[in-house]
């Protein structure tokens, strides 16, 4: 029986050595296929177990300065907007504009203040009437006599008119604070439209270089399983795919960054574009995280109200423009009213060279008015037409507001949705973590196969993506709301 028991041992032990032998023999066999240049595709990373208590994607973003100017600016959004305010083009535009529409008003109501002209007609008569001839200025309602038969003559004048009552300058006058009010709502429109593209387009360059930095992570981790893929490889553990899988999702993460990376250029030229920055100036982008999740949030309760809309403001403002203007046309029957004043001095004389030893002075004092009998139904048909354009306007207005309420009410569901959506994703990012590390170490341990790890992976990747891209998707819907709502502030 012992015979038996020791024969039992020996042949395990010599079945042993030849599975031994068998496996070295696979292991060599293996390492001659195992390409020559792997060793430095690897790299290291640090083994760390994950914090999936809370997700802290968002890192202050810095971007590198590639121009040789040291004193490079770092702009928050609010010091983009600021910047905006003093350089953006369009908006200077617009503020030029308010003092375009004054110099216009002080024209339009220049004729309120008196009017003084100065004139003069030199005459050499060629014949006379020996009886005495009588000369008129019809344009200054003077008359000078030529009784003597004087040979030269030159009447200097100087008018003053003063207009007491004229239809235009009335409109002129009441009309003057309505242009001035629609040219600064035109660039409080302008700001609001600034404010509101400024902080989209920071958002989306701000989420290109939040999704570099999280591809950069990835990059290093992925590198890392690459690493422990060709170890396990070479140790005979995992054969040749589960290597090449890894180098896959490796190069496929990489050519992701590069796109991002160069995706920036582009990106920053649009912020520069609507902030007015200059083309061959660079600048950073820097944020506040706390700051910027607690930005999040908005009260979601809040009535509408129209009258807080800027188009909404500028319609009334041009209704009441509307108004004076069917005033000036039912007002147009009304008399032109002035006052004049003239004052004339004559010099007459046979002799050129004394012509101006004596004078011969006149004045005169008077109103004049002017009534329009008909106008051949002009100024009816004109009236008529101005009624027609107010009641366009009233159809405007109505239109207005239901393209406001529907711009609320989309703006509304649009942030509702996402900011839920944005929850959930959060939850997934934490979940993706936790998954990724126990199958990491499932997979060192020979637990599960390498393909677990791949698509832990491509959820990680696409779990982090989507809420970034949740993130600032709310942020935008967030500024779209405040907008539909007129409490965008500059």
């Amino acid at each position: 029986m012992q015979k038996n028991f020791f024969g039992v041992v020996t042949a395990r032990v010599l079945l042993l050595n030849a599975c031994l032998f068998c496996l070295s023999l696979c292991v060599v066999a293996q390492n001659t296929k195992t390409p020559q240049n792997t060793k430095a595709r690897t790299v290291s990373a640090p083994e760390i177990e994950p914090d999936t208590n809370k997700v802290s994607l968002l890192q202050p973003v810095k971007i590198k300065d590639t121009s040789k100017n040291s004193a490079i600016q770092y702009l928050t959004l609010q010091q983009c907007i600021d910047y905006a305010m003093q350089h953006q083009p369009a908006l200077n535009v617009s503020l030029i504009n308010i003092e375009v529409a004054k110099t216009t008003n002080d024209i339009n109501l220049a004729g309120v203040l008196p009017q003084v002209t100065a004139s003069g007609d030199l005459i050499h008569y060629l014949q006379q009437s020996q009886n005495g001839s009588t000369s008129s200025n019809s344009g200054t309602g003077t008359t000078t006599q030529n009784g003597n038969g004087h040979s030269y003559s030159f009447i200097p004048g100087l008018a003053l008119t003063q207009a007491i009552f004229n239809p235009s300058l009335l409109y002129a006058y009441k009309s003057a604070p309505l242009y001035l009010k629609q040219a600064r709502q035109t660039s409080d429109s302008t700001k609001i439209f600034l404010v509101t593209s400024v902080s989209k387009t920071f958002y989306t360059l701000l989420n290109n270089l939040e999704q570099i930095n999280v591809l950069k992570g990835d990059t290093a981790e992925f590198g890392k399983s690459l690493r422990d893929a060709y170890h396990q490889y070479k140790g005979g553990i995992v054969d040749e795919t589960d290597y090449e899988q890894a180098e896959i999702t490796l190069n496929n993460t990489l050519a992701q960054l590069k796109q991002a990376n160069e995706n920036v250029v582009p990106q920053y030229a649009a912020l520069k574009r609507v902030i007015g920055y200059p083309v061959d100036q660079q600048f950073n982008v820097v944020f506040d995280t706390l700051e910027m999740m607690k930005s999040i949030h908005i009260d979601t309760i809040q009535q509408l109200q129209f009258e807080k809309r800027i188009e909404y403001q500028q319609l009334n403002t041009t209704k009441a423009l509307q108004d004076q203007t069917i005033n000036y046309y039912r007002y147009s029957f009304l008399p032109t009213v002035s006052g004049f004043y003239n004052y004339n001095l004559s010099y007459q004389n046979n002799h050129l060279s004394d012509l101006f030893s004596t004078s011969y002075p006149s004045s005169l004092v008077g109103l004049s008015f002017n009534i329009p009998i008909f106008t051949g139904f002009s100024r009816l048909n004109n009236l008529h037409k101005a009624k027609l354009e107010r009641q366009i306007l009233d159809w405007n207005e109505t239109d207005l507001k239901l393209q406001i309420n529907a711009e609320y009410t989309s703006a509304l569901a649009n942030y509702k949705s996402n900011y839920y959506n944005l929850q959930i994703l959060q939850k997934n990012v934490e979940l993706s973590k936790r998954v990724f590390f126990v199958v990491t170490l499932q997979y060192r341990q020979g637990v599960v196969p390498y393909l677990n790890v791949i698509t832990a992976e491509s959820n990680l990747i696409t779990s982090e993506i989507n809420y970034l891209n949740a993130l600032f998707q709310v942020l935008s819907n967030k500024i779209d709301l405040e907008k539909a709502m007129g409490n965008i502030s500059y």
